[in-house]
């Protein structure tokens, strides 16, 4: 490595959460590539990082015009793995560009066989990390967000940075062996604001189409116990966090919130009938006199509509949509209120610091932290270069 620090090409760059990782982890880059073609992402990473050299769209990249690589990043588009999606895979055209980070990683390693990378993905299906694998030449690493933030975002990570090799009849395994961050103990309630503005709290005619969701969900189905009501979904991007076990009677204490958090009389009400396991809400509430806050998300009719409750106390993984599906749920008694996690506090929970500055629309600022990376899972992982 020179020097002067590393050269460094991220691919996928979107709002340059590698860059920021970099400079949280320590790391003196000399100069920085970024591909990307979304302007509101560029003109976030113009702004807090005015000499990066943008590059454009990733298949016209050609590695001859750059000067050696030390280190390719990226993110690859993941709509065509996650179970969130379709599940094309390889025929989605997003996913499918993989293989240009594949080829621009090649190329580099003709010329520089001992260049460092690291790619970032969801969590799929084993044929599919497979064929990842294979590609790389390397099996990769899964670490959950919610060890070092207050997200329950569980994703896979291929780096040479630091690896491991099983041997075995027909030659040897090589592993990714980053180890797993510290458990910092974060849950929703640690970054949560005091207070929110009004309009982040669901209105009446939110709640009702709410009610009616999970009204219409109850008619298809002959019951729904309600200690059935977390069961586990298919859908991991937005249910991990989610528990399969009981919750008859259940109180966990990181449900319970230090803060006294009461908003305004105008905000609406919300009754037990828009939330999906009412009847859990109203036993732990019953059990304690502080605030309770319960982390969740507003599904969509798919799944059963209304609010979700996730025992865990971790907030949802953040989805890469302009309006925010991660909520929380504000208990005092018989007096509930919902409403959205504001960019703040999604920024939080993408362990985004407060120096990045945001000069883009609050959908697009959503947007971007559901594309982006956990700043702290990649700061951890780029500290062993």
């Amino acid at each position: 490595m020179d020097s002067n620090g590393l050269t460094v090409l991220s691919l996928f760059d979107g709002m340059s959460c590698g860059a920021i990782a970099l400079k949280e982890a320590g790391i003196k880059v000399k100069q920085y590539f970024a591909s990307e073609i979304d302007k509101s992402a560029i003109r976030q990473t113009t702004h807090n990082f005015p000499d990066t050299i943008q590059l454009g769209n990733v298949v016209n990249i050609s590695v001859a015009d750059l000067p050696k690589i030390d280190l390719l990043i990226g993110g690859s588009p993941c709509q065509g793995f996650s179970f969130a999606g379709k599940q094309m895979n390889f025929k989605d055209p997003r996913s499918v560009l993989f293989f240009e980070y594949v080829r621009i990683l090649n190329e580099i390693r003709a010329y520089n066989p001992d260049v460092k990378f690291l790619l970032e993905n969801v969590r799929m299906r084993a044929e599919y990390e497979n064929v990842i694998s294979s590609h790389l030449g390397l099996q990769p690493v899964a670490i959950n967000s919610s060890l070092v933030s207050a997200q329950n975002r569980l994703r896979l990570y291929w780096t040479n940075i630091v690896t491991t090799a099983t041997p075995h009849l027909f030659g040897e395994t090589v592993f990714t062996a980053i180890p797993q961050p510290k458990d910092r103990g974060l849950y929703l309630r640690d970054v949560l604001d005091e207070e929110a503005e009004p309009r982040f709290f669901l209105s009446r005619k939110d709640i009702e189409k709410l009610e009616k969701q999970i009204a219409y969900e109850s008619e298809r189905q002959e019951s729904t116990p309600d200690e059935k009501f977390l069961e586990l979904f298919s859908d991991i991007d937005f249910y991990d966090s989610l528990s399969s076990e009981p919750v008859s009677g259940f109180c966990p204490e990181n449900w319970i919130s230090s803060h006294t958090i009461r908003p305004s009389p105008e905000v609406e009400r919300i009754p037990l009938s828009a939330i999906q396991g009412g009847k859990a809400i109203r036993d732990c509430s019953s059990r304690t006199d502080s605030t309770v806050i319960v982390s969740g998300a507003i599904v969509s009719p798919q799944f059963g509509g209304g609010f979700r409750p996730i025992l865990s106390g971790k907030a949802p993984c953040l989805l890469a949509t302009s309006s925010n599906s991660a909520a929380c749920l504000i208990v005092n008694g018989d007096d509930i209120v919902l409403r959205r996690l504001t960019p703040k506090e999604c920024c939080r929970l993408q362990t985004i610091p407060d120096w990045y500055e945001w000069v883009c629309t609050e959908p697009q600022i959503y947007k971007m932290l559901g594309n982006g990376w956990t700043v702290d899972v990649i700061s951890h992982i780029l500290q062993f270069l």
